[in-house]
């Protein structure tokens, strides 16, 4: 009978016991005398948004192929069970095993938000590992980050004994057949981390100094020792089709975010984006082949019984293969009821075809994101669509038998006027009309068009053509967000408009840690100790444990905020190579202020550097 961590009396007390049993389908079960590295994979958040995580799934396969490495998932516990563990003395645990994540060799975070960092800290202490990587000891595990955030490791350099910059699929083995040498034989620690250093993508922060002017600037950012690389460049999969895709994903035992079948049809984004970091870090563009996603869809489906798959990428719109895909799927799945989800979407790309024959399957609202209201913040933020996209996009949608729309938009925004603020309603507004213009009364059937509205605050993230710009203060996010609430209230169909924002409190911090330096990590931590914990959820967020930690620290938010960089700048992330070049990323800024388009990928190559990597979307017409 396998052990549990907790006690019946325990699972039977707090909310949703099934995120700390396992023993989900597809999980993974070893001897742990059989294999020689224990990896804990770690997603610093709750249970429900960490089973919904591709790169879990995708990591959790791919190392449990290997037959000498056990992984295994370790979440947050939610709070009850988080009191629970500190007043009974519980050591955190990994759900397979239910053992105790100090006794594994390797423990992983997935960096996917910014707002989960105390949550870093929340797994640490509660597996007994020193919060600092300099207070730990040949006995405790190998702490490791890799994901999105790792593309500014700064703020929580302090915390990790290494990071992983890049895609996970092409230097873990080389990472783990170092270890396993370390592990045999007579050097230590430090030694490991060392040689772990001239691994291509490994970043290990305790072998770099970093020195400040007395502006607060970083003077210089340099290793402690010649072999260890002063760049660190990011891994990357050049054959989407050579490299490994769970064909039995996890099925988790509760509803959790995203319970369904994902298909990653392509990485990157040909689009450009200014305010979008993931269309730069994941460039250039390589898709997955059409037979590819056939068998891994199949597979899935088949070892899963899940009733939805979803086509994930940056831009779903743009895989050269859609129609074919879908079609494959539909005629498939039909008699099954199996449900089609493309999120990702671009509204002048969209397929009344693939449109019609997704929703005989199933209903839903449709999503796109203009990002912004005016013409001329589209153009500032390289967006690449006009208005007359927008309509024909949202016409063919009407047409299709939708009614519900949902549009994303951005306040905040570099350049931003008030004008193009108040363009967010009355473009939802016209929108709105289109519905009117397109179906006729009769066909209306006493159905009404509902356009809701969705708007975040705009937050600059490393290596985008925006990482140079400033924030708006809290209260002019609230300003701007007020300003286009009551413009909704004044529009014609302001009763089939919607209108909601994101909390600016949030963003302000968020912005904060997006574009920190080692400095922050004190911060961090001062309000790990302030009780903040699972900051990215709203109801449980608090500000002033984060401004007590600031005040104590004598840090002040807005030098990483409101401040515009000079152009000239050193970052606390230019020691990372991405591909794309930071003097492509300086032209876009420049581009950005003449409100001047750059072409996509596909249209035309605009040499931002990715290139170099010999792949992808930079070599199609070769």
């Amino acid at each position: 009978m396998k052990k549990t961590a907790l006690s019946d009396e325990i699972l039977l007390s707090i909310e949703k016991p099934e995120r700390y049993i396992g023993n989900e389908i597809n999980a993974v079960i070893k001897n742990r005398g059989e294999v020689d590295i224990r990896f804990a994979l770690c997603f610093p958040d709750v249970y429900e948004i960490g089973m919904s995580h591709l790169g879990i799934q995708i990591l959790y396969d791919m190392f449990n192929k290997r037959p000498d490495i056990w992984c295994e998932r370790v979440y947050s516990p939610w709070t009850d069970l988080d009191r629970i563990m500190r007043d009974r003395d519980i050591p955190l645990f990994a759900l397979e095993s239910q053992d105790s994540i100090k006794e594994f060799d390797f423990l992983g975070i997935t960096l996917q938000y910014e707002m989960c960092y105390t949550n870093i800290l929340q797994v640490l202490e509660l597996s007994k590992i020193p919060l600092l990587s300099c207070d730990r000891s040949e006995e405790d595990p190998i702490v490791i980050g890799g994901g999105p955030c790792a593309y500014n490791p700064e703020p929580i350099a302090e915390f990790f004994d290494l990071f992983y910059i890049g895609e996970g699929e092409t230097s873990y083995d080389e990472l783990f057949d170092l270890y396993k040498k370390y592990k045999t034989g007579k050097k230590g620690r430090s030694d490991f981390l060392r040689e772990a250093s001239k691994i291509e993508g490994i970043y290990v922060p305790s072998l770099y100094e970093v020195s400040y002017d007395e502006k607060g600037l970083i003077k210089d950012f340099s290793p402690l020792y010649p072999d260890v690389p002063s760049k660190i460049r990011k891994n990357i999969v050049k054959d989407m089709d050579l490299v490994t895709y769970p064909e039995k994903p996890l099925v988790p035992f509760i509803q959790v975010t995203q319970d369904r079948v994902v298909l990653e049809v392509m990485r990157g984004c040909i689009r450009g984006c200014r305010f979008c970091q993931a269309g730069q870090i994941y460039r250039p563009v390589r898709e997955r082949s059409v037979d590819f996603l056939k068998d891994k869809a199949k597979k899935m489906l088949d070892s899963t019984g899940q009733d939805e798959i979803t086509l994930s990428s940056l831009s779903t719109s743009d895989y050269s293969g859609l129609k074919e895909i879908v079609d494959f799927l539909i005629d498939e799945y039909r008699d099954k009821c199996v449900n089609i989800s493309l999120p990702s979407l671009r509204i002048d790309e969209f397929s009344l075809d693939i449109m019609s024959r997704v929703q005989d399957v199933k209903k839903s609202s449709l999503t796109f994101a203009p990002e912004a209201g005016s013409q001329r913040m589209r153009n500032v933020i390289n967006k690449g669509i006009t208005e007359e996209n927008i309509m024909q996009g949202s016409a063919e949608a009407f047409k299709g038998g939708w009614n519900k729309v949902k549009l994303y938009f951005m306040l905040g925004l570099p350049f931003e006027r008030d004008e193009d603020v108040t363009e967010i309603a009355h473009l939802s507004n016209r929108v709105a009309m289109n519905w009117f213009d397109t179906i006729p009364k009769e066909e209306r059937k006493g159905q009404r068009v509902m356009v809701t509205a969705s708007a975040s605050f705009f937050i600059p993230k490393p290596f985008t053509p925006f990482q140079w710009a400033p924030m708006n203060p809290p209260e002019e996010f609230l300003r701007k967000a007020h300003l286009v609430k009551d413009t909704f209230k004044t529009e014609l169909n302001h009763k089939s408009l919607k209108f909601q924002y994101h909390e600016h409190d949030l963003s302000e911090l968020e912005g904060v840690l997006a574009r920190g330096d080692r400095r922050i990590s004190k911060v961090i931590m001062k309000a790990y100790e302030n009780g903040a914990v699972f900051d990215s959820w709203q109801e449980i967020f608090d500000r002033d444990k984060w401004d007590r930690a600031f005040t104590e620290c004598d840090i002040d938010r807005k030098f990483y905020t409101e401040r515009e960089r000079e152009i000239t700048e050193i970052f606390p992330w230019d020691f990372i190579d991405t591909g794309v070049s930071k003097e492509f990323l300086k032209a876009e800024w420049e581009k950005a202020k003449t409100e001047t388009v750059t072409p996509n990928c596909r249209a035309s190559c605009s040499g931002c550097g990715a290139a170099s990597f010999g792949t992808g979307v930079c070599f199609e017409r070769r």
